[in-house]
């Protein structure tokens, strides 16, 4: 069995291509840095370690890499033989990788086996996305060729020290669930992922539950000036903050797709416990960067906080943890300085459409509007 994975960053490495590795296919790592697919070319192994409770290494060895940009015939014959294809290179970067994965999808052999396209990323159904790219204006034969499945990712890769080398940190957790029904009852073999009848409710979960809890945990530890996520989790004001956010995401989750309150309540008391990880050296302004996107309509703030309005249910924790984006005011993040443009370039009614997408119509607008009165108001840069 072989694999083809986009994006040799620390994500790839230490997840995505760790359970690739692990279920017995032949990995091959595309990326365009230069630098690191000659890292990877000259080197035997790289070890992932898992920091914290539970944790242990992962030797990961017999890898190859390739370089999209310089080496495209090498990279359409690897596709072309390939059983799966992976990303993790960012929801943004899906339109630039399709036409590297279509034209290995147009040269493989007619008897092949359908070739798994899989797209890991923090986004909402991205394996849609990315096959609407590899697809364009001409479907052709992609489709007896290929299948396109949707996935949800969760582990923690922080930032890594220095002198790393290729190794990799992670935290011990992970989960990665794969829509079953795509594959007609013959999924792909990955013992290390799950495979669900129904992908939506484990997204969302994810999102509003992970991604929503560590941006929140990123923006209230920000606006207290503190500088790492687990001290963030360390002191109990701030840990019931962002408790409170997760409360309301919670609430919605029971409500929309019947999970048992209990069940739920345990899931966000171990991501509290995996942000608390001292051994993750994570910083706020890590995880907080690119405020815009995360301020976006379907994103993790707005999304749930919506949804709530909607079923005539509060959101005053989320809307708190937006009013925390909107002051993230790190000069060196260009969506951050971008924030602030359309805050003091805009009356707070406008500001709060472009932002977020909503319109005056929603529940949730005159709230939110207040909220970006008050970031007008209090932001500085």
């Amino acid at each position: 069995m072989k694999a083809v994975h986009f994006g040799a960053g620390n994500i790839g490495r230490g997840f995505v291509g760790l359970l690739l590795d692990e279920a017995g296919y032949e990995l091959t790592f595309a990326d365009v840095s230069e630098a690191l697919i000659d890292q990877l070319k000259a080197a035997d192994s790289y070890t992932v370690h898992e920091v914290g409770d539970g944790g242990r290494d992962h030797v990961i060895s017999g890898f190859k890499a390739i370089n999209s940009n310089s080496e495209a015939e090498a990279l359409t014959a690897a596709i072309a033989e390939a059983d799966v294809v992976t990303c993790a290179v960012g929801p943004n970067t899906l339109k630039f990788i399709a036409p590297a994965i279509r034209k290995g999808i147009d040269a493989r052999p007619a008897e092949a086996d359908k070739l798994v396209v899989m797209a890991c990323e923090n986004a909402i159904n991205a394996t849609d996305g990315l096959k609407a790219f590899v697809l364009g204006d001409d479907a052709a034969d992609v489709e007896s060729k290929a299948v396109f499945a949707n996935t949800a990712v969760d582990r923690i890769v922080p930032n890594q020290p220095e002198g790393m080398g290729l190794d990799v940190n992670v935290e011990p957790y992970y989960e990665w669930a794969i829509e079953e029904p795509a594959f007609g009852g013959n999924p792909p073999k990955i013992p290390g992922a799950t495979f669900v009848p129904s992908l939506a409710p484990f997204i969302e979960r994810k999102l509003f539950t992970v991604n929503t809890g560590h941006a929140a945990t990123a923006y209230f530890g920000y606006g207290a000036g503190i500088e790492k996520i687990s001290d963030v989790l360390a002191d109990e004001a701030l840990q019931a903050k962002i408790y409170a956010v997760l409360q309301e995401t919670k609430s919605l989750l029971v409500a929309k797709y019947g999970f048992e309150p209990e069940v739920q309540e345990a899931y966000v008391r171990k991501i509290l416990k995996r942000f608390a990880n001292p051994e993750l050296p994570d910083t706020v302004v890590r995880v907080g960067r690119s405020p815009l996107r995360k301020l976006s309509r379907h994103e993790r703030f707005v999304g749930p906080a919506a949804e709530l309005a909607e079923r005539g249910m509060g959101s005053t924790a989320l809307t708190e943890a937006m009013l925390g984006a909107m002051l993230f005011d790190v000069a060196e993040d260009p969506e951050a300085v971008q924030v602030g443009e359309i805050l003091a370039g805009n009356e707070p009614e406008a500001a709060v459409s472009e932002l977020t997408g909503l319109d005056a119509s929603h529940p949730l607008f005159a709230q939110l509007v207040e909220v970006a009165r008050e970031a007008k108001g209090t932001r500085t840069v």
